[in-house]
């Protein structure tokens, strides 16, 4: 893998977190893929504060989460301060707790260079490796739409089959590609950050501490892993007409003696330090041919709730499935278009979200007590994000009309692209009380486009405690089958798709009888929680049993009647072809699961 020995499938510009979680879903699925990053040697930041519920989730499927997990913190209490005295304490997840569904309730504190780290030793089990100091200065696909010229700043030009710019808010690819970025920065709302020691014992590391006064504010959170080291975010320094001054070591200590009840001399070291400007902006498009943006090359927002990284992790979980069946040879190219039609509205939302989020904010710390828990909802945690408005949310024609037919060879240019003014709206997106549609699952479940819940259950064979998410977990499309009525659907799919990248799972309620047998994996409804988070009974009762087909990322393909085979195979096909890769199709490669 790595360099491969011709043509690498995907290229991916940028290696943050955005970049190494599309390069371990790519490698995990046999693609050969390549990840360059401009900065000679890898960056010690640690800007964002960590992945939130769902990029947990993301996490778990990648292997990595448990790592993450011990080299991380909880989410800390909120200790407020008003003219250095303390006013209010805070746990904005005092009320939250793991669910069924959700076994992760709230995100988790880490220094982003640490969970780099974590996906770059991921990665290199697959054989693959940051390619650093290499920066990329032309892009150029090819008359037959075949393939890119990536052109690096040493003038040397490789061949590659798609390009992923996941190269920050500064996006060279965006540039190269000349995608719009159109948005607005404000001036006035400024942040000087930076990682700082603090003597040892100058403050209690289990709080994250907020001074917010009327003249300025200074925000310490302790960085997880490390002795004395914080997160340091204050509002700038200014000369006298009221200009924001550049962040400076000595800088930080005046803050912090200004607004603390600290000495400056307790901040003992500053570095990585930074000006913030709140910046929203999205680019116009996410796809020019078969170049990609994802992360802040795409969308960048206010720092409220927390969103930046983790909305670019998704957009990676997002992207990687669809490259790695296309790059297999089972689905068209024109899956393709699937990912800016999903992730430009969530986009979208998120800039709204996190622009709303930062007006409370700022609202809230006008008061004494008020801090920066205003700015985290459940929106924040990520896991009510679905594409309800989404064409993977539909069972396709059984025959489309010819001039709808995608070719074999067909790739989509760059004019083919859907527009920005054209991409579907959040609020187009199915309501919840709308009539169900084939395919659309049932009234008061979860829909076609939602994330799948998770729930508790038994390894029918080994009788060890398991999960659904466990059994998503890794590179493959999976289909859930409950009651007696869908073994015949599971054995069809398992004969059909079972090299093709398709699981097939049965669900058992706790109390059928009956030999517990057939091809795929089976697991045992001991509490009912998956009945529960499926809505599967209106199925279960009448005898004829559901059918649920879940994405390669955890979102739901398709709820239907195990009676609807028709539907069940449409969709696959959609998503698989005929069952037999067309192109030879790499070997699928699983994660190394743990637990």
């Amino acid at each position: 893998m790595g360099m491969g020995n011709d043509l690498a499938d995907v290229l991916i510009v940028g290696a943050g977190p955005t970049g190494l979680v599309l390069a371990c879903d790519l490698a995990r699925r046999g693609a050969a893929v390549r990840i360059v990053d401009r900065s000679p040697a890898p960056p010690r930041t640690s800007r964002a504060k960590g992945p939130n519920a769902r990029s947990l989730e993301i996490l778990d499927d990648l292997g990595v989460a448990d790592e993450v997990l011990a080299a991380g913190s909880a989410p800390l209490p909120m200790l407020k301060y008003r003219d250095r005295l303390p006013v209010a304490e805070t746990d904005p997840w005092a009320d939250s707790a793991p669910s069924p569904d959700a076994p992760y309730d709230r995100g988790r504190l880490i220094a982003q260079w640490r969970l780099e780290e974590v996906l770059r030793d991921r990665l290199a089990g697959y054989g693959v490796r940051v390619e650093l100091g290499r920066e990329v200065v032309g892009l150029t696909e090819a008359a037959d739409g075949r393939h890119v010229d990536v052109t690096f700043a040493q003038d040397r030009t490789e061949r590659v089959r798609y390009v992923v710019g996941c190269d920050g808010a500064h996006s060279s690819v965006r540039k190269l590609l000349g995608i719009g970025f159109e948005g607005t920065t404000a001036e006035d709302q400024v942040m000087v950050c930076g990682d700082v020691d603090l003597a040892e014992g100058a403050l209690d590391r289990t709080r994250w501490h907020q001074w917010f006064d009327e003249d300025g504010a200074v925000m310490l959170c302790p960085i997880p892993g490390t002795r004395t080291g914080w997160w340091f975010q204050a509002g700038p320094e200014r000369d006298g007409r009221g200009r924001p001054l550049a962040p400076t070591a000595d800088g930080f200590r005046r803050l912090l003696a200004r607004h603390t009840a600290l000495p400056g001399r307790a901040l003992t070291r500053a570095e990585l330090l930074s000006t913030y400007r709140v910046n929203v902006r999205m680019a116009d498009r996410f796809r020019a041919g078969r170049a990609f943006l994802a992360g802040d090359a795409a969308h960048v927002h206010a720092v409220a709730g927390g969103l930046g990284m983790n909305t670019g992790i998704q957009d990676a979980f997002n992207l990687g499935w669809k490259l790695g069946l296309v790059l297999a040879g089972h689905a068209e190219p024109t899956l393709l278009n699937t990912y800016e039609e999903e992730r430009l509205p969530v986009a979208a939302r998120t800039l709204d979200l996190t622009s709303e989020r930062l007006r409370a904010t700022l609202e809230a710390i006008r008061r004494p007590g008020g801090g920066l828990d205003a700015a985290i909802t459940l929106d924040t945690t990520g896991l009510g994000v679905g594409y309800r408005w989404s064409s993977l949310a539909r069972v396709p024609d059984e025959a489309p009309r010819p001039d709808e037919t995608p070719r074999h060879d067909e790739t989509p240019r760059h004019d083919e692209t859907p527009r920005h003014d054209e991409a579907p709206r959040p609020d187009k997106a199915p309501r919840h009380d709308e009539t169900p549609r084939p395919g659309d699952g049932l009234p008061g479940s979860p829909q076609p486009g939602d994330r799948a819940p998770d729930a508790p259950c038994v390894d029918a064979v080994t009788g060890a405690r398991t999960r659904l998410h466990r059994v998503f977990a890794g590179p493959r499309t999976t289909v859930l089958g409950f009651g007696p009525g869908s073994a015949a659907v599971l054995r069809e799919v398992a004969a059909a798709y079972g090299d093709a990248g398709v699981r097939t799972c049965r669900v058992y309620a706790s109390d059928e009888s009956g030999a517990r047998s057939g091809p795929g994996a089976a697991v045992v409804d001991d509490e009912g929680h998956a009945a529960a988070a499926y809505g599967t009974g209106a199925f279960g009762d009448t005898g004829t049993g559901t059918v649920v087909v879940v994405r390669p990322d955890h979102h739901l393909g398709l709820c239907a009647p195990a009676d609807d085979a028709r539907s069940v195979h449409a969709y696959l096909r959609r998503l698989h072809g005929a069952g037999r890769p067309r192109n030879g199709s790499p070997a699928l490669v699983d994660a190394a699961r743990k637990g």
